[in-house]
């Protein structure tokens, strides 16, 4: 594998000037622990005037500053090294533009990453369904004897993988936020699942979230591409060494759907791997899902029966189309992570029977109309809630009942009361969730309760 040369060469000699800091949730934190055992000089830094954890910050690390809220404006970044930026901090604010005006480098947490890690690194993101396929590969890799470092915006922050000992692979989901502030990745294996409008509250326009998605390819030894996405796969275009998934039937070595008789396989090149039937994943989304996990498998060299022993076990995460009951013949699932109108289509492709959707939340600028189009003919019944419950109804088709409700509550009782043997009832909301809950979690477990706590006969 072919590293590039570092920007930021965090192994050698401690700088004069300290690194800042920008922004202190979960991945700042995990910046400031690993400078801290690293022995390189930092300050932190977070426009929040109140920081939950500030007391403790500053009993942690005693030697750095803690600037809060209006303190940021008594700061030169002229003074720093670089600016460390945590991926939930936006690029426009005044801190960072200075910083880039300066000449200050702005890095983010993979930056560093990068720089000190020596085992291959195989890293996913996209739009949607990322989570999912991280955890199904390292649960391929573990099925073959592997040990795994997963981590990244899925759970454990890429730092916090690092330990006196480094695994045989790391897997990282990446974030666009995350990417755009990497210089020096030399991935191993890299894909871009998918894209759809997302986070355009961040970017100027579509174009620009998509080429901060493609710099996961750079210097990758071998690229993995959605051919059922012309725009995701041309971000792979001049690759070394590239290898596909689709949901068609693949030619040559390449990884999709082939049907025999009534049986729908997936299969590499010639060969029928497994039913989709076996899987516990529901939706054709995820049958793109497992091929992309394949794919990657295959590139890391796993052993295909490991890899498929992985797929017939794996059931699923929360909130991602999660099985929360059957009432009386009707299906109840739960898709609170289809946080963007994208989502909420995948989600909606892969069921095969007569769905009441609940949707609605808080928007991220995106474009609703991609999901009025594939309501038709699948959706019965649309539910809305939240702030952007209007603009929703707005891309409906006239054909397509909808009902405005004001909470989960109202929305789960008239979910139950138009359902029908047979039904599905999915909550896909395409929205955030940030205007009644405290992230998408909070939303898909309070309805999982609300669901649950229905008497089977109601």
């Amino acid at each position: 594998m072919m590293a590039t040369k570092p920007a930021f060469d965090l192994t050698a000699e401690v700088p004069r000037r300290p690194y800042l800091i920008m922004g202190m949730g979960k991945t700042g934190c995990s910046v400031a622990t690993w400078f801290a055992q690293s022995g390189v000089a930092f300050d932190m830094a977070d426009s929040r005037a109140e920081l939950r954890n500030a007391s403790q910050l500053q009993r942690t690390f005693p030697a750095s500053r803690l600037y809060l809220a209006d303190e940021l404006n008594s700061l030169d970044c002229r003074d720093y090294q670089s600016l460390v930026l945590s991926p939930g901090v936006p690029h426009d604010i005044d801190l960072v533009q200075f910083a880039e005006r300066s000449g200050i480098p702005v890095i983010g947490d993979i930056e560093v990453f990068f720089n000190r890690v020596r085992s291959p690194v195989t890293a996913v993101t996209g739009s949607n369904g990322k989570s999912t396929v991280v955890d199904l590969l390292t649960q391929m890799h573990r099925c073959a004897g592997q040990c795994v470092g997963l981590g990244g915006n899925f759970g454990t922050p890429a730092l916090d993988l690092i330990g006196t000992s480094e695994p045989e692979r790391y897997v990282l989901e990446l974030s666009s936020f995350q990417l755009e502030t990497t210089q020096s990745l030399h991935c191993d294996i890299a894909t871009v699942l998918n894209l759809s409008e997302d986070h355009m509250d961040r970017y100027r326009d579509f174009n620009g979230y998509a080429k901060a998605k493609g710099k996961i390819y750079r210097n990758a030894s071998w690229s993995v591409v959605n051919r059922d996405d012309r725009l995701a796969s041309q971000l792979a275009e001049g690759s070394r060494r590239m290898i596909s998934f689709g949901l068609d039937v693949p030619e040559g070595n390449h990884f999709g759907v082939r049907k025999v008789g009534a049986v729908n396989f997936l299969c590499h090149g010639r060969d029928n791997l497994l039913p989709v039937s076996e899987l516990k994943l529901l939706g054709r989304h995820n049958w793109a899902n497992a091929l992309a996990a394949l794919a990657m498998g295959y590139a890391a060299g796993l052993p295909r029966s490991a890899m498929l022993q992985a797929l017939r076990d794996y059931p699923g995460l929360d909130h991602r189309i999660q099985w929360v009951a059957e009432q009386k013949g009707v299906t109840w699932l739960n898709d609170s992570k289809a946080t963007n109108p994208g989502a909420a289509v995948a989600a909606l492709k892969g069921l095969n029977r007569p769905v009441i959707l609940i949707a609605g939340g808080e928007s991220k600028g995106a474009d609703f109309s991609v999901l009025g189009a594939a309501l038709e003919g699948v959706v019965k019944q649309v539910i809305l809630l939240g702030r952007e419950a209007e603009n929703i109804a707005m891309a409906m088709s006239a054909q397509i009942p909808v009902t405005r409700v004001a909470d989960m509550r109202e929305a789960v009782d008239k979910a139950g009361a138009v359902a029908e043997s047979g039904d599905y009832v999915l909550l896909a909301p395409a929205c955030a969730s940030f205007d009644m809950f405290k992230n998408y979690a909070h939303r898909g477990d309070v309805f999982m309760e609300l669901v649950r706590a229905r008497e089977p006969g109601k």
